[in-house]
């Protein structure tokens, strides 16, 4: 299988550690899906990434059907629980973590466009959320080292995608120091080859 993905987006580098995580092979193709000579569009409608292609040419798209479909293909260290209440719990931090990452690729962008174009209001709103999603992250984690407790699985993932972004375009956000557990996270995640295959390449 090929994953179609840029070597910053926090959506395909979960994706990634997930493939790393659970040993399955897998081509990286390297796109950029806002130049205009992009494959992506004709992957996926949306023009976004990541994209798994599959064997038989099918795409996959959205982080979360892919990493739900990975989590299916191999056996090996299973991300999602089966039990439904915890399953609820993983996905919904999942659902959190990706939410705080749509707020700051949000925010990132925005800040891209002339200083004239940009709204104050929408930057005031997405980064408002930003801050309510760290806050309810590091309330879900507390003290314990996973936020399934002794096992790794999506939801620590998701998280420490989302922080890595954090790092990479937003350095002056001192999340760290806000949320020390959240930190505590981010690093015992940095320790494992599949984050440190991973690492954001501007």
């Amino acid at each position: 299988m090929k994953l179609v993905t840029s070597l910053t987006s926090p959506y395909g580098r979960k994706v990634r550690v997930v493939l790393l995580e659970k040993k399955i092979p897998f081509q990286l193709q390297v796109e950029n899906p806002w130049q205009a000579d992009s494959v992506v569009p004709s992957l996926n409608p949306l023009g976004k990434v990541p994209v798994l292609v599959l064997e038989d040419g099918e795409s996959v798209f959205d982080s979360r059907v892919i990493v739900e479909y990975l989590d299916h293909v191999s056996p090996v260290a299973h991300l999602i629980p089966s039990e439904p209440k915890i399953r609820m719990v993983v996905r919904g931090v999942e659902a959190l973590a990706d939410g705080v990452t749509d707020a700051a690729v949000a925010v990132y962008l925005e800040k891209k466009r002339a200083p004239e174009q940009q709204s104050a209001d929408w930057l005031l709103q997405q980064e408002k959320t930003l801050f309510r999603g760290l806050e309810a992250l590091s309330e879900a984690l507390g003290d314990k080292p996973w936020y399934q407790d002794k096992n790794m699985s999506l939801a620590d993932i998701a998280c420490g995608c989302m922080l890595g972004y954090l790092d990479l375009r937003f350095a002056e956000i001192d999340w760290r120091n806000a949320h020390p557990n959240l930190a505590q996270l981010a690093d015992k995640l940095a320790t494992r080859a599949s984050f440190k295959e991973t690492v954001p390449v501007v």
